[in-house]
Parts: C-alpha cells; sequence; structure tokens
C-alpha cells in the first residue's frame, strides 16, 4: 500500500510517498530526485539501532555511499551545541558539496539535519525519513528546521526545503506508546483547522489508530500531509496563511519551555494548547461550546492531556510573549471557527484575555 503526493513550489517541489513496508523503496525514491551519491544519515541512538543499518544497507544497495551520524535523543538536545557536533562529523568525514543529509527519525533528528544542510557550505540537499508520527504527519513536512535556544522554542532555524519525504508508517509499530499518541495531537490539528469531515472520521477510526491498523494510519497520514501541503504551497514562509498551523502551538510551546524541554512530548504540549485556544474561540463567539467538548473529548479518548500545567499565569506571559508570533508587541493567537475552519486574531492585551483562560484549564481547575 502506498500514496505519493507532492508539495508544489516550483523548482523545489518534492513528493510525499506514504506507505506500508516501503522501507526497501527508499533507494529508488532517493535516485529519482538525483539525490547525492554521498550520504549523511543523521539518526539518534533510539532510532539508530532499528532502522540505520537496514537503510544504510538499502542506500549501498541502490548505488549510494551513506555514512551514520548519531546525535543524542531527546528535545533537550536540538541545540546550537547538538548542531555543531553534526558539522564536526560532516568536516572530519570530508562531506563537501556534492553530499546529502539524510535525516532518519523524529521531529528534533529532522529539525536539527534539516538545519545543517540549509547552512553546511551554504546549503546541501536533504531528505527526510521520519519514524514518529509526529515527524510524518508536521515536521517532515513544509521545510521548516532550526533549534531551539534556552529561551524559545526553535527561535533558530531556516526554511529549507527536502528533496524527499519517505514515510513508511511501519516504523509506527516501534514507537513507544506516548510518543505515538503525542503524534495524534498534530493529526487532531488538522480536522480541526481545515477538514470537518476528517475530524469526524477520527472520532470514529479512533481505535484502529490507536491499534495502529496500517490503512488507517496510511489515511490519517495522507491527508495530514496534503492539508500541510495545500497550505505550504500558498504561503511557504509563514507570511499569512501558514500561520494556521500553529493551532495550538502558542501555549504549547509555553507549556514546553516552563516545563523543561523533554519532560513534556510537544505533541502533548499542543494537545493542551488547543483545548485552551478552543475554550479562548468559544468565549469569542467564534465557536460553540459543544466544538470545545468535541476537541476535548476526542483528544481524552486518543489519551491525550487537555489540561496545562499550574506554572505561574506570570510564567506564561511572559513565555507567550517571546513567541516568533509577536509583533509589534501584539501576539497573533490561532483561534478555531468551529470545527474545519480558523482564523488568525492579533491580541494587544493579552494578559487581559488569556488569564481567565490560564485559571480554568490549568491541572485542578474546574472548566
Amino acid at each position: 500500500m502506498m500514496t505519493s503526493l507532492n508539495v508544489g513550489l516550483g523548482e523545489r517541489s518534492y513528493p510525499i510517498h506514504i506507505g506500508s513496508g516501503i522501507l526497501p523503496l527508499l533507494g529508488e525514491s532517493l535516485a529519482a530526485v538525483c539525490f547525492p551519491r554521498r550520504v549523511a544519515v543523521v539518526t539518534n541512538p533510539t532510532v539508530g539501532p532499528l532502522y540505520a543499518e537496514r537503510v544504510l544497507g538499502i542506500l549501498r544497495q541502490a548505488g549510494f555511499s551513506p555514512a551514520e551520524i548519531l546525535i543524542p535523543d531527546g528535545e533537550e538536545y536540538k541545540t546550537l551545541d547538538t548542531l555543531n557536533a553534526v558539522f564536526d562529523a560532516l568536516i572530519r568525514q570530508g562531506f563537501d558539496r556534492g553530499c546529502g543529509i539524510l535525516a532518519l527519525g523524529g521531529g528534533v533528528v529532522g529539525d536539527l539535519a534539516g538545519f545543517a544542510a540549509a547552512t553546511y557550505l551554504r546549503g546541501v540537499p536533504f531528505a527526510q525519513v521520519p519514524t514518529t508520527l509526529l515527524a510524518q504527519v508536521d515536521s517532515s513536512v513544509g521545510g521548516k528546521t532550526g533549534v531551539n535556544h534556552p529561551l524559545g522554542k526553535n527561535l533558530i532555524g531556516a526554511f529549507y526545503q527536502p528533496r524527499l519525504v519517505h514515510i513508511d508508517v511501519d516504523t509506527l509499530v516501534t514507537l513507544p506508546p506516548r510518543e505515538f499518541r503525542a503524534g495524534l495531537a498534530e493529526v487532531v490539528k488538522y480536522g480541526v483547522i481545515r477538514d470537518a469531515e476528517f475530524f469526524a472520521w477520527l472520532e470514529q477510526q479512533g481505535p484502529d489508530l490507536l491499534e495502529l491498523k496500517p490503512a488507517a494510519l496510511i489515511k490519517s497520514v495522507a491527508i495530514s500531509c496534503q492539508i500541510k501541503a495545500d497550505i505550504v504551497e500558498v504561503d511557504e514562509k509563514e507570511g499569512g496563511l501558514r500561520a494556521v498551523l500553529n493551532f495550538g502551538h502558542t501555549l504549547g510551546h509555553a507549556v514546553e519551555l516552563l516545563s523543561g524541554y523533554g519532560s513534556v512530548r510537544h505533541g502533548e504540549a499542543v494537545a493542551m494548547g488547543m483545548v485552551a485556544a478552543a475554550a479562548l474561540s468559544e468565549s469569542l463567539g467564534l465557536a460553540a461550546m459543544g466544538d470545545l467538548h468535541r476537541i476535548e473529548n476526542l483528544l481524552r479518548a486518543l489519551s491525550l492531556p487537555v489540561r496545562l500545567p499550574p506554572h505561574a499565569p506570570e510564567a506564561y506571559l511572559e513565555a507567550l510573549m517571546r513567541d516568533k508570533k509577536v509583533k509589534d508587541g501584539s501576539l497573533n493567537l490561532i483561534l478555531n471557527r468551529g470545527i474545519g475552519d480558523c482564523e488568525v486574531r492579533k491580541v494587544p492585551d493579552l494578559a487581559r484575555v488569556i488569564l481567565p483562560i490560564l485559571q480554568s484549564y490549568q491541572e485542578g481547575a474546574r472548566a
């Protein structure tokens, strides 16, 4: 089973292949996009033992010359220090402008390897082989690359599109259940912001997803990737429309920062942020209480958290004002209009708007 999509960006267009058992086709997929024969495969100690030797063998059999570069596992290692370690390995192994970088792993590996590709020798080609659901439906598509800064998430990076995204949903079988569920938050996001029919399908097919049934996985990944591709084609560098992909992320990023990177999974933080954003939408008359309940109920059914950690409101406000979406002192929040649509709204008086939501939707509070 395989389906293919295309991210249409002119000369920088690229295919997304999604299927079950398609990892052996990686070599020919890379050859089809004229990927360089010398390949640095960036992975981590969790994914590497599961898939690195297999991927290296597939590449060699297809005529590529691959070498593995290991980086530490975890969001806390998505830093400039780790990026510099990748540069050290590339330089020591003699990788030149005729090389390519392949990201084999989750979102941290993809973001960091992509940023390395964007900046090493002023840019070399890269490809994504995402092995987590979060990376498959979100971070591997669209060209956002980067690292975190101690004062904020993803503050250092570049827009740099891959040549190929190759998604084998069979890799999700080896994903820890918590990581898989975290990825489902991004899948739900696409339904909320763009596709009410898909959201309703998720309400019905949630059990099949949790049981990792290939047909359900392929459909959910394909629809998610298509929605993101459609948005990226219109607004590659987040000048306007692409910002809607950050639904739930504004408060989610604050949760990750305040909780310490790695202690709360990105998808878990997004789930919390989506419920808070939906509550704000309901309070502003953009959505009905029934929409908020559906979002919250679906996330609960997928075993995702829906309440914010009890950090001080002042800490949340400080973190929010460091968000990349702050412009001229105002924060742009993505708010859902019911289910299947959303809008970007400027919030000049953040404290007045957000404090009631923080009080109602933190752990221990009764909404």
